[in-house]
Formats: C-alpha cells, sequence, structure tokens
C-alpha cells in the first residue's frame, strides 16, 4: 500500500507540473483526487486492510491528498499570474490616444416646445392636465356634441379597438373629465400623445400631439379667447406677432374659428415662408358649444367659456423652420444636434 501511495503522489505531482492550463490542472483533479480517482480508488480499498494496520495507511493516504492539493493550489496561482502577465502584455494602454468623448443628450424639438407652450399657459395661471390616451367614444365624440353619423367617427379616420373603446383622436376628452368634476372655474390646458389613421408624410403621421385649452368661468366671452391667444403668439413667436381669426366651423363650439399669427419671419409682408400670404395658420378655436356644457352637467346659462386646440408638431415645425414632419421621429442624431 506504502509503495502504491508513492507511486500515485510522484505521478500526480508529475502531472501537476506539466500542465499549462488550467483545463488541465482540472483533469488531474479529477483523475486523482475525484470520486472515481485514484486515490479515492484506494480508500474504498480499506476494508480490506488489517485493523492494526489502518490508522497508519489512513495517515499515508491523508498525507498523498494533502500534497497533491497543495501542489495543485500552488499550481493554479502560478498558471494565473503567468496568464494575467500575458494578457496585460495584450492589453496594453496607448494612453497617447484621444479620449473617448462623453456625449450629452438634450431635449427634443418636441419637448422644448411643449415646456414652453406649458410655461406660457401655466404663467397665464393655467393648469396641466393629463388624460388617457385609450378613451371612450363618449368623452372623444359624443361629449363633445360630435353625433354617431359624424365623419369624423369613421374607421378610416379612427383607431378602435371595439366599437366603444378607441385611440383618442384629440385630447378634448380629458377637458370633458375635467369638466365633469364639477370644481369651476376651469383653466386648464392638456398635452398629449393623439391618434388618427393617416398615411405618414412630409406633414401628416398616425401618432403626433396636441394641446388643447379650456376655461370656464362667469362671463367669459369671445374677447378672453382673443386676448389669450393674442398673448400666447407674442410670447411664443415674438411680440410683433399679430392674430387674426377666420369664422370655422367645430361641433364643440360655437361660433368658431381658425387662428393664424403674422408671419415672424417676413413681419406679414409675404414670402417663402408664409406662401406670400403674410399669415399662418396655427389653431382652432372658439367658445364652448352650450351642448358640451350641458352633457357635463354645466348651466350654460350661467357659465360660457372657450377652447382652442394646437397641433405640438406644428408649431416645432414652424419654430424651427422644418419642412417635413417625419424628421422629428426618424432619429436621427445629426438632425436632433441641431437643437
Amino acid at each position: 500500500m506504502k509503495e502504491l501511495l508513492a507511486r500515485i503522489k510522484e505521478e500526480a505531482l508529475a502531472k501537476i507540473a506539466e500542465s499549462d492550463a488550467p483545463d488541465k490542472l482540472n483533469e488531474v483533479r479529477i483523475n486523482y483526487l475525484g470520486k472515481k480517482g485514484e486515490l479515492t480508488s484506494v480508500l474504498k480499498g480499506m476494508k480490506d486492510v488489517s485493523p492494526e494496520e489502518r490508522p497508519k495507511v489512513g495517515q499515508m493516504v491523508n498525507d498523498t491528498r494533502e500534497a497533491i492539493e497543495t501542489a495543485l493550489e500552488n499550481a493554479r496561482i502560478e498558471l494565473e499570474r503567468k496568464l494575467r502577465e500575458v494578457s496585460m502584455k495584450k492589453e496594453v494602454i496607448d494612453v497617447t490616444l484621444p479620449a473617448k468623448k462623453m456625449q450629452m443628450g438634450h431635449r427634443h424639438p418636441n419637448t422644448i416646445v411643449m415646456e414652453e407652450v406649458e410655461r406660457i399657459f401655466v404663467g397665464m395661471g393655467y393648469e396641466v392636465v393629463e388624460g388617457p390616451e385609450v378613451e371612450t367614444d363618449y368623452y372623444n365624440f359624443e361629449a363633445l356634441n360630435i353625433p354617431a353619423d359624424h365623419p369624423a367617427k369613421d374607421e378610416q379616420d379612427t383607431f378602435y379597438v371595439n366599437g366603444d373603446i378607441l385611440l383618442r383622436t384629440q385630447t378634448s376628452g380629458t377637458q370633458v373629465h375635467d369638466m365633469e368634476k364639477g370644481k369651476l372655474p376651469i383653466r386648464m390646458i392638456a398635452p398629449g400623445r393623439v391618434f388618427r389613421s393617416d398615411e405618414v408624410d412630409a406633414t401628416h403621421s398616425p401618432s403626433f400631439h396636441q394641446i388643447e385649452g379650456l376655461v370656464i368661468d362667469k362671463h367669459i366671452t369671445f374677447a378672453d379667447l382673443k386676448g389669450t391667444l393674442a398673448e400666447f403668439a407674442r410670447e411664443m413667436f415674438g411680440e410683433d406677432t399679430k392674430v387674426r381669426f377666420r369664422p370655422h366651423h367645430f361641433n364643440f363650439t360655437e361660433p368658431s374659428a381658425e387662428a393664424d399669427v403674422s408671419c415672424f419671419k417676413c413681419g406679414g409682408s409675404g414670402c417663402r415662408f408664409c406662401k406670400g400670404t403674410g399669415w399662418i395658420e396655427i389653431l382652432g378655436c372658439g367658445m364652448v358649444h352650450p351642448n358640451v356644457l350641458r352633457m357635463s352637467k354645466i348651466d350654460p346659462d350661467e357659465y360660457s367659456g372657450f377652447a382652442f386646440g394646437l397641433g405640438l408638431e406644428r408649431i416645432a415645425l414652424l419654430k424651427y423652420e422644418i419642412d417635413d414632419m417625419r424628421l422629428l421621429y426618424e432619429n436621427d442624431v445629426r438632425f436632433l444636434n441641431q437643437f
């Protein structure tokens, strides 16, 4: 038994010395110390050793195991050191190379304009209110005085989930939710993403953003609407900006109007930007229809109000002279870096 253990120890130490990779050291460990290893086989044969010799043989086995394990550990440490040295030589850092610059992100043009619009209206005492993007037919259409047979409810224009659930086509539903709370007066704007079944081109997208405003109080007139939008236009486009109103039709306002601003590039004299007219259309507006007030349980004989809605992307396109709406969503760093 003594000769067998000496042979096992000598062979194991020799193979450890020859090992030049971690996987080879692992093979030695398995072959000699594993469950089916040679040293384990010797332990299994201890039953054949006489009781008087077992303590002595057991000590020899333990000494052999300890010698092999120590040699394995020393070899592992030395091998890792050598591999680390080789790796460090291959991965030398050239400190003369220019450093990589950290590219800092910044706000998207839409975000810049959104925050600017919110700043202007919050400064005039308005509250910013958010609403659900998935809306019911009632809040998106019926409560806004848009009947069941109105063309806007056609499936070619609106994304329907089912007969009653849809993706909102406007943020006006948020105004209805707020009116139903019964907390008057109301001065609010409702920014958010809206969805319409439009083909993607330079001026249209199936997903875009709107900012709609609502004021409900006693003795509100069209003059209040004109003064509010005139102040907004001056803040957004410059002190010399003028506003004009053209009669229009919206189901939820009466009377209704389209609002234009004087061209902030040519001052109204006519240029390529305003197509020679001197004016640029920016939003739709009007006095809240009495039917809309009644459906939200507000007495139109006691309260009146005005509403307006503008496209966020349209304002961004005008403010930064961008001629293609798709540029806002293509995530081209060359384009975004301009802002």
